[in-house]
């Protein structure tokens, strides 16, 4: 895709983070908006937001763990603004814990969120994607679908399998006007750990207030930088867009050591704990 003007994005998880990113900088670039959220509330300040652009944006409240909302909101998208040129697959959340303590039902909410979220929104925009002649789906994996760390087993279950669906559909759709990359953000500074399900594993635990301070600090990317990155590569249609320094260094470190890597960091995590 050249460039985004005149085209109709639709962007879940654009209530914050780097969906509301990404949401400004399409605008600023002359893309029209279909922009959802589960919170209501964010999701009006990032339209709010675009007020004194020349470009029109939908807002649409909406849970992607929904099949049946997500095949509305591609519906209403298309109806709003008569075409859709991009589905970006953003929305996420997290969990924290063992494998072991970790519940059916935390493992189930991220699941249907981060995963299935992603096959719906896949699903249900395709049909619309392939009746214009320029079409991108942009699905959100993680540097964590990538390699594994401990206490994330159902997060890095969710991203890395975000990143096989991904690849493959870039396969089956290689011979057509649909671009497709897969994103795998390092630390980026957007409220997933705020909006994380977190399970202290002793009463010595970091809080969740207490990790949630400790990532800002670490994140070395904000995330009007991201999507900054992340719509290059998709003029691009590069495969995989890693975001950020220590996505591209955590890459590099697996492919290197693809086993040893996770020596490493069960070091690196006995020093810290």
């Amino acid at each position: 895709m050249k460039d985004f003007k005149g085209k109709v994005a639709a962007i879940t998880g654009a209530g914050s983070g780097m969906g509301r990113a990404l949401a400004i900088s399409l605008a600023n670039q002359g893309c029209h908006l279909a922009l959802s959220d589960i919170n209501e509330d964010n999701l009006e300040e990032t339209v709010s937001s675009l007020a004194q652009l020349n470009v029109t944006a939908s807002s649409h409240v909406l849970d992607v763990s929904n099949r049946h909302q997500v095949e509305k909101f591609a519906e209403d998208t298309v109806a709003h603004h008569g075409k859709v040129n991009m589905i970006f697959n953003n929305a996420g959340v997290s969990v924290s814990d063992t494998a072991e303590h970790m519940s059916y039902e935390n493992i189930e909410w991220l699941m249907n969120i981060n995963f299935w979220g992603v096959i719906y929104g896949t699903k249900s925009f395709l049909p619309f994607l392939q009746k214009v002649d320029e079409a991108h789906i942009i699905n959100t994996s993680s540097i964590f679908g990538t390699i594994a760390l401990p206490s994330q087993s159902a997060y890095n279950a969710s991203k890395f399998a975000v990143r096989g669906y991904t690849y493959a559909l870039r396969q089956e759709l290689a011979e057509t006007h649909i671009g497709v990359s897969c994103v795998q953000p390092g630390g980026v500074k957007t409220n997933i750990v705020n909006s994380s399900r977190y399970v202290p594993k002793d009463n010595a635990a970091e809080t969740k207030d207490e990790i949630s301070v400790k990532f800002e600090s670490m994140a070395g990317l904000t995330s009007e930088q991201a999507a900054e990155q992340i719509l290059r590569g998709v003029k691009k249609n590069k495969a995989q867009i890693l975001v950020g320094k220590d996505a591209k260094i955590v890459a590099l470190i697996e492919r290197i050591a693809p086993i040893g890597y996770q020596w490493l960091l069960a070091r690196l995590f006995k020093e810290g704990s």
